[in-house]
């Protein structure tokens, strides 16, 4: 009986040995490898594309979010040590300066660099690698304005007092758009020994300028437009919002309910770096390869609703049929950016919320 029992167990075992080796999870596949991609909260991605890269190079993406642009690089910063990533995507022009002083990023030059025009690239300092750019402009509601007050079209206009308590603007010191559009004033109302833009949002606040914290209450509660449910007709957004309220409206629409005040603009442009501690270096500097691979950069404008860097992506037509055009957006280096932030978000709240 024991002889028996010795032979059945014999081969049971042969069998789970067979099984095991026949079995597509046999031990003939390697266990896929974890690549952490630290971003912000409105990353989004295809899972087919995603999936492509998992495929090739055999490795589970894990996608970690953590909060807001600013919020996510002081992270970064504070755990450089013991990163909490491989890759960092989503730090901007408005904080990449804060990330290069910390020194977070290995240096990698991405062979698909060439693709990216070189206004993208100026600033990368050979650390992080360019993936989509968007401009934050003001957004109006169309149904408010028509022959009795036409449409504002420049930053000016919104000290106009024909425009009084129409604007929403986000704060800067607690939100990207809003530190962008601050930004952009700065850039347009600031000459050499000139320090005009106080003065600019001094009229913005006697008329009537609203400020809230972030872009959702700006654009969903404050204003009028698309999808919003205030009463204040113009606010802070992008050039790309009418793309989303086309792409979203039910019933289905065949033009924006909003335009776009291409004056003033602040172009944003985001970047991807391998963080320095990095376990998976080699899978790391692949998956920023992959980022600005033709596949990916396709997938980024109905996902994130920006413009891809490298010049080879296809367009969808529904976002360059609806996306404004901004041929002379306002930029600042990012080291006068950052040298300047904090004084320049504390003079805007002495200013406007004094």
């Amino acid at each position: 009986m024991a002889e028996r029992i010795r032979l059945l167990l014999a081969v049971a075992a042969t069998l789970l040995v067979i099984a095991a080796c026949n079995s597509p999870l046999g031990p003939s596949v390697a266990v896929p490898t974890p690549l952490v991609v630290l971003t912000h909260d409105a990353f989004a991605i295809s899972d087919a594309v995603m999936a492509k890269f998992e495929s090739q190079h055999n490795v589970d993406v894990q996608i970690l979010k953590g909060g807001d642009a600013g919020e996510m690089v002081n992270k970064a910063i504070l755990t450089k040590d013991v990163p909490l990533a491989d890759v960092l995507y989503g730090v901007d022009n408005t904080f990449l300066s804060r990330a290069l002083e910390a020194g977070i990023f290995e240096d990698y030059a991405s062979p698909a660099l060439p693709a990216v025009p070189e206004t993208l690239r100026s600033d990368t300092k050979g650390a992080v690698t360019p993936i989509d750019y968007g401009d934050v402009c003001l957004n109006y509601d169309k149904k408010r304005f028509g022959d009795n007050l036409p449409a504002p079209d420049s930053l000016e206009d919104m000290a106009d007092g024909r425009y009084k308590g129409m604007l929403v603007v986000e704060n800067p010191a607690t939100s990207s758009p809003g530190l962008a559009f601050l930004l952009s004033t700065i850039g347009r109302f600031t000459g050499p020994g000139d320090s005009t833009w106080q003065s600019y949002w001094a009229a913005l606040r006697d008329n009537d300028v609203l400020v809230v914290n972030d872009w959702d209450t700006a654009y969903y509660t404050s204003f009028s437009g698309g999808a919003g449910e205030g009463d204040r007709p113009i606010v802070v957004s992008y050039a790309t919002s009418p793309v989303a309220e086309v792409v979203f409206a039910d019933p289905p629409v065949a033009e924006a309910p909003t335009g776009v005040i291409t004056d003033g603009c602040f172009r944003q442009v985001e970047y991807a770096g391998v963080l320095k501690g990095t376990k998976e270096p080699e899978l790391a500097r692949a998956f920023i390869d992959f980022m600005l691979s033709p596949d990916f950069q396709s997938d980024i404008p109905l996902n994130m609703y920006v413009f891809p860097a490298n010049n080879a992506a296809t367009i969808p037509e529904v976002f360059s049929d609806n996306a404004a055009e901004v041929t002379d957006a306002i930029t600042l280096d990012p080291a006068e950016i950052a040298a300047n932030r904090e004084q320049w978000v504390q003079e805007w709240t002495d200013v406007v919320l004094r």
